[in-house]
């Protein structure tokens, strides 16, 4: 609805995890850095954290898009899976055709498809998202397919994507093997004030935004105040503004109009 009033060629504050939105604050920059450094120093395990919202999915999307041809990837983004689902899932997120659900044969066809990418000088690159949903078995899997490798390097490397009870449960004895290979860690940690105010004029620019609307300084602490910095919240807030905004006929949107959005997320609005 206030797309056409404000001139925007897209909505700026979806949810949705589009990379074109990914605004590199510090934190960011610093977690989309251990990644890249994590895959081409070829390090094996890489885990990145973060709380609901903080931005790990998109980061994990514009991690892909940087990612060149010589790099293979296969993203599971749901990890409620038997063991046997998820080397199926991974087969086929590889381009490849699992022929069973068997184990043994399904490993044995990424142990191939791995030589054949080595030979080739292709590097392979599994993404979980939502790690911390994995169960103790599925973890142990995991590690098993890190296994896989020859005397002077791994073929498979694998990135775990995941809400701070990842490294509570990581932190399991029983799973201390795999606790010990993950030599690159990063959490990413919430928006500061100012990089608040700097992440909305930024997906703002980037819907098509042309000097309107603008938010005044109140209406970013209050903003900052209620979403802790998060990312995803400071979405739902400012795309409620924007509605208000919209309903009231202004382009200068105040803390009046951030109060009013609050109450309507929290369904306190009569």
């Amino acid at each position: 609805m206030y797309e056409e009033f404000y001139g925007f060629q897209a909505s700026p504050f979806n949810i949705t995890p589009d990379p074109r939105f990914l605004f590199l604050s510090r934190r960011h920059r610093e977690a989309l850095d251990h990644l890249l450094y994590g895959l081409q120093e070829r390090k094996g395990f890489i885990q990145i954290t973060g709380e609901v919202g903080a931005g790990k999915t998109t980061l994990c999307r514009a991690l892909l898009e940087q990612l060149g041809p010589s790099y293979k990837t296969a993203l599971v983004l749901n990890p409620f899976l038997t063991c046997e689902q998820l080397l199926w899932l991974i087969l086929v997120e590889l381009g490849l055709a699992p022929d069973s659900q068997d184990r043994m044969s399904n490993l044995q066809v990424l142990n191939e498809y791995l030589l054949e990418q080595l030979s080739e000088s292709n590097d392979v690159v599994l993404l979980i998202d939502e790690a911390q949903d994995l169960d103790a078995e599925l973890l142990e899997q995991v590690r098993l397919l890190s296994n896989l490798e020859t005397d002077q390097r791994k073929l498979l490397q694998i990135v775990l994507i995941g809400q701070p009870e990842l490294r509570d449960l990581l932190d399991r004895r029983d799973l201390r093997q795999l606790r010990q290979r993950i030599t690159v860690r990063y959490h990413i940690g919430p928006l500061s004030m100012a990089e608040t105010g700097a992440y909305i004029q930024h997906r703002l620019h980037i819907a098509g935004a042309n000097s309107r609307p603008s938010f005044a300084r109140g209406a970013l602490r209050k903003i900052h105040r209620y979403s802790g910095g998060v990312p995803r919240l400071i979405n739902a807030v400012c795309d409620k503004t924007l509605l208000c905004g919209y309903v009231m006929g202004s382009d200068q949107l105040n803390a009046r109009h951030v109060r009013r959005a609050i109450r309507e997320l929290e369904g306190r609005v009569q």
